[in-house]
């Protein structure tokens, strides 16, 4: 079995995430990390692996995006996965959900796996479609919010997050699985994974390479369209009344709540 876990570069989360306005894209300027979100793919292939239920093969972490998009690579081959593929283009910059999801397919194409395994939602859009539209290129079965994950009779019997409870539902090979983040505790790597994840195999693909139809990516080929970006307006100050005197400050509050009507 093939498994092809999807991971993304997103910036890191003390960063104040902020809208580029000239792009109307979000600015990526800052730290970045690979999402957090999909460490818990991550950890769920190998989990397979290790469970012994099926033979896996092969672990290969996936990703779209800029060069800089390798050290998520780098990190995710240190926390089990065994070589990287590495989607990147200039026509890709801009891609919304709907195109980053069909060029990613296209990109999965190429690896023909038998399982997909992502993150329920990247860190910084947190969309939480991508693998549908996903599976939806692929012709797969799709689950979202999995919690649990086991191998019966050759076939996935997963349990699921919704919002009555939860599903447990059987699934057949190859398939597309978000993993919500209660799945598992991920690893640390050790320094020896982490010091060897730059030479694991590495391949860089264009989008030609895969035969990604340039007038369906990109900012030109993105069905969304972002308009004016505008920040909430401030909230007024709050009030501080300093305790110096027990009864007084007492009477202050109880006024405070008596004039907004809330006692």
């Amino acid at each position: 079995m093939k498994i092809c876990v999807l991971v993304k570069e997103v910036p890191d989360a003390a960063v104040e995430k902020r809208i580029n306005a000239s792009t109307g894209r979000m600015d990526r300027s800052g730290e970045k990390n690979l999402n957090p979100y999909d460490t818990h793919a991550i950890e769920a292939a190998m989990q397979l692996r290790e469970g012994g239920a099926v033979e896996v093969d092969e672990i290969v972490a996936v990703t779209m995006g800029p060069e800089s998009a390798v050290r998520a690579l780098h990190k995710a081959v240190s926390l089990g996965a065994d070589r990287s593929l590495h989607l990147s283009d200039e026509s890709l910059a801009g891609s919304d959900v709907a195109a980053t999801g069909y060029a990613l397919a296209k990109a999965l194409e190429k690896e023909s796996p038998d399982l997909v395994l992502l993150g329920q939602q990247s860190d910084d859009g947190e969309c939480y479609t991508i693998g549908a539209v996903v599976a939806d290129h692929l012709k797969m079965p799709s689950l979202t919010q999995v919690i649990k994950l086991d191998i019966e009779e050759g076939a996935l019997r997963l349990e699921r997050q919704a919002e009555y409870g939860y599903d447990t539902v059987k699934v057949r090979f190859p398939a597309v699985i978000s993993v919500g983040d209660a799945i598992n505790e991920p690893r640390y790597p050790s320094l020896k994974a982490i010091m060897g994840a730059k030479k694991k195999p590495l391949e860089n693909v264009t989008a030609s390479d895969v035969g990604i139809d340039a007038s369906l990516v990109g900012a030109d080929g993105s069905r969304v369209q972002c308009g004016e970006f505008h920040a909430p307006a401030a909230k007024a100050a709050g009030q501080i009344i300093e305790d110096e005197d027990t009864n007084d400050t007492v009477e202050k509050i109880v006024a405070w709540l008596d004039e907004r009507k809330l006692i």
